[in-house]
């Protein structure tokens, strides 16, 4: 059996020009489990070129589109949250023209006060996530963004509002799920003791000039003009490329890992879209959706299935690699050069499952050579906040390394 070549490295290290994980636009937003953008950059940096086309059918917050542009290279992105629109065009914006930073960031805010647009979501439960004291303040300034023109000030404010808007509802906006906490209740609490209308706006403000100083570091890092297309809210299960790419970057949901579009429910009702639309996208979600069954070429895969006693574990890691593996086999035909998987070695009850190998052993029968596995050690992990696996009550073993596979197209 052929020896599968794995090599540590470190790419929070490997890429000097990206100062941190969180510089400029790479963390405009909390977003479950996204790349760190020295991830993509290493890649970008030592498999391609200067106008490739780079494809990531699972973009989640966008990094590899805000990466591609940094190295010139062109870019198509998909993701069944369409957030992926709004973080997006918030990262790669420039400062809209005329602006001052020092004065117009107030004069936006007098703006919204004086407004007389509103705006309510579509959503049963909205008082259930938000005092009735909050709300009218809330209705107005998004009745003020959901009626601006300017593309430039909107894409400028809708960050801010949903950072400021997240903050002051009963969700704890310290974890990335949708979660009524013992904190959050407290800290409604102590917002409506004190003068929370000016508490909003302030935050607001701050949140505003926090986006403008992102965006300015961002352009320090040179990005270029590229060609680039968007498509959120798609079903990666059933949609087919239209054009060739050169490559495939991507990170597909993780095996055991929350509800990306429940992490995200609260700002997709404030943005506009309605509890139908959002419950079908929910049922779309990789591994809880019923997928139409493949032939897996990998023995770790049934050697590890095997291990799983539980039905419904088993049921879970079927779909996930039925998923996630027919993605691939399809979308890679139309890949030209490398993809790129990151992963990570998931846990089912404290059963290690190598899913980088068993996505290599897989492609390998689609004309793809593994050439390389590297390995990076997690510096931090703020998808997961329990020490206690709250569905097994063992001790949580959480993930200490993330993998990139590395395949490259057989000629």
């Amino acid at each position: 059996m052929e020896a599968v070549k794995k090599v540590e490295v470190s790419f929070r290290n490997s890429v000097p020009e990206i100062p941190s994980t969180t510089y400029g636009t790479f963390s405009i937003y909390k977003y479950p489990a996204k790349f760190i953008p020295q991830v993509i950059a290493y890649i970008l940096k030592n498999y391609a070129r200067p106008n490739m086309k780079v494809f990531d059918p699972f973009a989640g917050y966008g990094t590899v589109g805000v990466v591609s542009r940094i190295y010139g290279c062109n870019y198509e992105l998909w993701d069944l949250n369409p957030i992926l629109n709004i973080i997006h065009d918030a990262a790669v914006m420039d400062e809209p023209k005329g602006f001052d930073l020092l004065t117009d960031p107030l004069k936006l805010i007098l703006d919204i006060k004086r407004s007389d647009r509103e705006f309510i979501p579509k959503w049963s439960n909205l008082e259930y996530w938000f005092p009735k004291e909050f709300l009218p303040v809330l209705i107005k300034a998004w009745g003020y963004v959901h009626s601006l023109e300017d593309s430039s000030i909107k894409n400028l404010l809708l960050i801010p509002l949903l950072k400021t808007t997240r903050y002051f509802s009963y969700s704890d906006e310290k974890i990335h799920k949708l979660y009524r906490s013992k904190y959050a209740k407290q800290k409604v609490q102590n917002l409506l003791k004190r003068n929370w209308n000016s508490l909003f706006f302030n935050m607001l403000e701050r949140e505003i000039r926090l986006l403008l100083k992102k965006i300015g570091e961002y352009r320090l890092l040179k990005p270029k003009f590229v060609e680039y297309r968007i498509k959120s809210g798609v079903d990666t299960l059933e949609t087919n490329l239209d054009d060739e790419v050169n490559i495939l970057i991507t990170s597909p949901p993780y095996l055991q890992a929350q509800e990306y579009i429940r992490s995200t429910k609260l700002e997709l009702f404030w943005l506009g879209y309605d509890q139908q639309f959002i419950k079908e996208l929910s049922r779309k979600e990789i591994p809880y959706r019923p997928v139409n069954e493949i032939e897996i070429y990998s023995k770790k895969y049934y050697r590890f299935k095997e291990a799983i006693k539980e039905r419904h574990l088993a049921e879970l890691y079927d779909r996930y690699f039925h998923a996630i593996l027919r993605a691939f086999s399809i979308l890679g035909e139309k890949v030209k050069n490398y993809m790129f998987i990151f992963v990570g070695p998931a846990k089912v009850r404290n059963i290690p499952v190598p899913i980088d190998d068993i996505v290599a052993e897989h492609l390998k029968e689609f004309g793809w050579r593994h050439e390389v596995t590297f390995i990076d050690r997690i510096v931090s992990h703020s998808m997961f906040e329990t020490d206690v696996n709250p569905a097994s009550g063992l001790r949580d073993s959480r993930m200490k390394t993330e993998h990139l596979v590395v395949l490259r197209r057989c000629r």
